[in-house]
Parts: structure tokens; sequence; C-alpha cells
């Protein structure tokens, strides 16, 4: 060969390399701009031509997706004014006021309560400094039963002077509300309109629990329950409705999960601008059990945002320990939602 073909060679090589390492480039900034859409070349605005609040909202994703943008293949647009997500980290209380076996909400006097729920929102703080902490309240408004009781859907709904508690003990720690909803046998979004005079409250959210769903007519606690996406879609879309009617922030949706039976058809779940929807990983045990789950149900079947919950006493009665806030933070994505039950 001659050294000019040699050459010629050598120049359509490089030529070839440059296309290819063009077009990552391209698909990489058009994922970290507008999710999967791949922009033909010369369509990608510059950084510095974005509205302010998308280059937040796009710098708070490569923050919680640890710069890997192009992975996390859920595009969405930036939130609606008022939203809290990911502009916040949510640190949550869960539990039920008439029981201190269902988590720590209920497990201790309400000072002591709402004083150490302010200091793991601290931990959060200084683990992630990025995004502030917003504390929570998620209280189990309904609850799954054994028993079918005088409705015969094996729930039990808590008298609104209950929740109202629950209301006011988060307005004195500046703290929001999620009430949780476990069907039984009834249907998540007949319990969600039930709720709707607290859903119309901006500071009110909602949680969903598959686990408790008995599609099947067993009795809750039996088995693992489940639900389909268009259960989590009809309630997102009541929420949505909400949110317009009475012109409030977005709300946001919590789906808690931890098998891949408790949510069906992932794909089809719908994202609305006015419903922020995070998947919350429920399950207790060890630490790498805990992170199969979440990477598994959570990271690897994605819907909007990730959430993960921390059992102070299951996690380590089943061999496992408390994680800390700087182990969570390493999972990818970063949660925003963090539960403590």
């Amino acid at each position: 060969m001659t050294r000019r073909k040699i050459i010629l060679l050598a120049f359509f090589i490089h030529l070839l390399f440059v296309l290819a390492c063009s077009r990552e480039k391209v698909q990489y900034n058009a994922a970290g701009i507008e999710g999967h859409i791949v922009i033909p070349p010369g369509k990608i605005p510059p950084e510095d031509s974005l509205p302010p609040e998308r280059l937040q909202y796009t710098d708070i994703m490569r923050h919680l997706l640890h710069g890997q943008l192009s992975k996390w293949p859920v595009q969405t647009d930036t939130p609606l004014p008022g939203a809290l997500l990911p502009y916040h980290r949510v640190v949550a209380y869960y539990g039920n006021l008439y029981s201190a076996q269902m988590g720590i909400l209920g497990a201790l006097q309400r000072d002591t309560m709402l004083s150490r729920l302010k200091e793991e929102a601290r931990k959060w703080e200084a683990a992630d400094s990025l995004l502030p902490v917003l504390p929570a309240l998620h209280y189990v408004a309904v609850t799954a039963q054994r028993l079918p009781g005088n409705s015969r859907q094996y729930r039990l709904r808590m008298p609104f002077s209950e929740i109202d508690k629950a209301l006011e003990m988060a307005r004195s720690a500046k703290a929001i509300v999620f009430l949780d909803i476990q069907t039984g046998h009834s249907a998540a979004i007949v319990e969600a309109k039930a709720l709707a005079e607290y859903l119309m409250q901006p500071d009110v959210h909602l949680g969903i629990d598959p686990e408790y769903n008995m599609k099947n007519g067993e009795v809750p606690c039996s088995v693992i329950g489940t639900m389909d996406a268009a259960d989590i879609n009809e309630v997102s879309a009541f929420l949505a409705e909400l949110v317009q009617r009475y012109e409030l922030p977005p709300k946001i949706l919590v789906v808690h999960r931890f098998t891949q039976a408790m949510v069906t058809n992932y794909r089809s779940i719908q994202l609305r601008p006015e419903v922020q929807i995070v998947m919350n990983m429920d399950g207790f045990g060890g630490v790498a059990k805990k992170k199969d789950s979440y990477n598994a149900w959570i990271a690897g079947q994605p819907v909007q945002f990730t959430g993960f919950k921390l059992f102070y006493r299951n996690d380590v009665r089943t061999g496992g320990r408390l994680m800390q806030p700087e182990e969570v933070l390493r999972l990818y994505p970063s949660p925003v939602y963090i539960q403590y039950q």
C-alpha cells in the first residue's frame, strides 16, 4: 500500500471516529435536557439559553443521578410551580396514632417524636446539602384488617378527628402530611375520594400500598397484595383533577413496593404534571436485600421519582442494621423520599 493510500485510510478512520463520538454526545446532551429524545445535530439549545427553572431542575437531576443522566430512562418536563420534587428531600415518619407497632409516628409521645424527626432531617441535610429537607408525617388513614368489619371491605377508616391530630402535629413542626391507604377489599380510588376534603389542602399528599390491596379476595396479611398501573392511574387522575380545580401545587403520590408482583404493568403508569409519583422501596431486612429490592423494582422499573424506607426495628431484627443517610444516597438514583417506620 502506498504512503498516500495509508494517509487517506487513516483520515477516513479518524473521520468515522469523530462522527461516532459526536453522535454519542448529541444523545447524551439530549438525554440531559429533554429525556431520551434524540435531537438532530445543531438543534440542541445550549445550557445557558435554557430558562433558570429548567437549569435548576437539570442540575438537581444530574446530582441525583450521580452525573449519569443518560442512564435514567424517565422523561419529564420541568415541574410545575410549587412542586416539591426534586427541589426537596422529604423525610417522613410513618405510622398510626392508635398503634405503637405500626410505626414510629405512633410509637413515641408527640414532642419526642417531632424532636426525633427534626434530628433525622438534620442528618439528611448534612449528608446532602444541595437539597433542603422537608419533614413529613406519613399517617396511615385507612388500615387493612383481618376481619371484614361493618363495611365488609377488610379495611378501617380512621376518624377524621384522628387525621386532624396528625395535621395539627405536622403543621406545628412545619411538616407536610401524607395520608396512606391500605385498601383491603376496597379500591384505592374509592378510599382516595373519601379523603378528598383533606387532599384539597395544599400540604396534604397521598400514599397507596399495594401490599394490602387484595384483588383476589384474600384476607389482608395472608398474602402480599397487588396493584395494576390502571389503579394507580385512576388515583393520579383524581389528584390531578383536584390540583386543577382548586389551583393547588402538584401533589405527591407515594406507591409502596418491594416485590415485582406488587405493581403490574409499570410501563403504563401515566405521568401527569399535577402529580409527582414516588415509587418507594418498602421492604425490610439486611442491607444487601434492601439494595437488591431497590435496584430491581424501583430503579430497575423506573416511573418518576424514588423513595426508600428504613425500619428502626425490623431492619435490625431481621439480621440487618439501620442504613445511614450517606449509604442510601449512594443508591442510583438517590431517593428524594425517605420514610422511617
